[in-house]
């Protein structure tokens, strides 16, 4: 969970005017990060920020927990980015089955040549976080939320679980697919191409099927979550691997450059909406006060 979210929780837990206006300044920077990774649109994101914590500003006094504060919080975020997210062409209903996601021979030729070079390939420079951020909002939205969720605003598979009201293993399955479609497509976006290359009959079938089943399960691997002897067996058959060994690393990368996207706002525009925001919370507190000077 972002760390911004648990010092707003305790900001919020004091209820002063002070407080609520630092609370405020916190979740903005959540709130919009969360809804550019998601729309890809800034004037969404502001929007949708403005919107979402003025809705919110009444009810978040209430929240004690920094876990309900996120699952509120991102629930809410997510259901205002599908209403008003631009892109109406994106077919909900796309799906990207694990054979289409998998290296194929060519694939795995090139990932050879890349690792002669060196772990300079995998750092990513500021320019590239653009691309990166590209390559998110290029996989289907389904598989999108879960990985924004939990590799970039760092919730566990449980909290998606709950935003997204999914079970468990399908998030650990959509984030799988989802961080090989964004290597995939940051590769792509990387070699400067515009659109996929062609590769009629791409499959795993040539390849071993010790190599496919481990494919399935990599990110599992990685994030620790294999029973030790499942581990074992996986971390012999990569260590024998050279192929595998690539993948591992790039596919790690991946990983490694999603958790470290940031999508800032403009701090201007943090300032007038912040000021907007805090006149309302000071506006909803004065009507309380008089309410209760009424005896009402």
């Amino acid at each position: 969970m972002r760390p911004e979210l648990v010092q707003a929780s305790e900001l919020l837990r004091r209820n002063t005017p002070e407080s609520m206006e630092q609370a405020i300044a916190l979740l903005q920077n959540a709130v919009y990060s969360f809804s550019m990774k998601v729309c890809g649109h800034r004037e969404d994101a502001e929007d949708t920020t403005q919107d979402v914590l003025i809705r919110s500003i009444k009810y978040l006094g209430t929240i004690q927990d920094p876990n309900a504060l996120a699952a509120w919080l991102y629930t809410v975020t997510r259901n205002r980015c599908r209403r008003i997210r631009r892109n109406s062409q994106e077919s909900q209903a796309k799906r990207l089955s694990l054979d289409e996601l998998m290296p194929d021979e060519q694939d795995m030729r090139e990932l050879l040549q890349r690792a002669e070079r060196g772990p300079e390939q995998y750092a990513i420079h500021a320019e590239q976080q653009q691309l990166l951020h590209r390559a998110v909002l290029a996989i289907p939205s389904s598989l999108r939320l879960v990985l924004v969720l939990q590799d970039m605003e760092d919730l566990t598979s449980g909290q998606v679980a709950q935003i997204l009201g999914l079970k468990e293993g399908t998030v650990r399955v959509r984030l799988h697919r989802a961080r090989l479609a964004v290597r995939e497509e940051m590769g792509r976006l990387l070699d400067g191409l515009a659109e996929p290359p062609e590769r009629p009959g791409k499959s795993l079938v040539r390849r071993p099927r010790e190599c496919r089943k481990l494919f399935a399960g990599l990110s599992e691997y990685l994030d620790g979550r294999v029973e030790s002897r499942t581990c074992e067996q996986m971390r012999a058959h990569i260590e024998a691997c050279p192929a595998c060994i690539a993948f591992l690393e790039d596919l790690r990368a991946t990983v490694d450059r999603c958790r470290s996207l940031d999508v800032p706002c403009d701090a201007d525009i943090l300032n007038r909406m912040r000021a907007l925001i805090t006149q309302e919370y000071m506006r909803l507190v004065g009507h309380s006060s008089v309410m209760k000077a009424a005896g009402r």
